[in-house]
C-alpha cells in the first residue's frame, strides 16, 4: 500500500509526505518529531509570566483555572486541541481583567498564532 500526502512536480521532485507502507495492520498515522517555531519558547515564557502577574489580581476559582491551564499551554505534550482550549480559557479570565489583562490576551494571540491553532 502506498499513499502520497505530498505533491509531485516533473519527474523527481517531490514536497510534502510520502509514505511507503508494505505489511502491518491497525496502522494509525504518522508520528512528526518538529522544532517549535521560531519565537514560540519566548512567547510562552513571557506568558507565563504574565499569567503569573495576572493570577494574584484575579479571584481565586479564576486563579485555579490559570493554574490549571498553564501546564497544557507550556506543555509540548498536549495535544492541540487542548492547548487551544487551555489558551482560550485564560485568554476569557485576561479579557475579565480589563486593561489589566490586556497583555495576557495579546501573548495568548501570539502563542496561538505561532502555534498555528488560532
Amino acid at each position: 500500500m502506498s499513499e502520497g500526502t505530498g505533491h509531485h512536480y516533473g519527474s523527481n521532485v517531490h514536497g510534502g509526505d510520502n509514505v511507503n507502507i508494505y505489511g502491518g495492520s491497525h496502522i494509525t498515522g504518522i508520528v512528526k518529531h518538529q522544532a517549535p517555531a521560531p519565537g514560540l519558547t519566548e512567547a510562552l515564557a513571557r506568558l507565563e509570566q504574565l499569567v503569573g502577574e495576572l493570577r494574584a489580581q484575579v479571584e481565586p476559582g479564576s486563579a485555579r483555572v490559570l493554574d490549571s491551564s498553564l501546564p497544557a499551554i507550556t506543555s509540548d505534550a498536549t495535544a492541540p486541541a487542548t492547548r487551544r482550549d487551555a489558551l482560550v480559557a485564560v485568554a476569557t479570565i485576561a479579557a475579565t481583567a480589563g486593561a489589566l489583562g490586556q497583555p495576557v490576551v495579546d501573548a495568548v494571540t501570539q502563542v496561538l498564532a505561532l502555534l498555528g491553532i488560532g
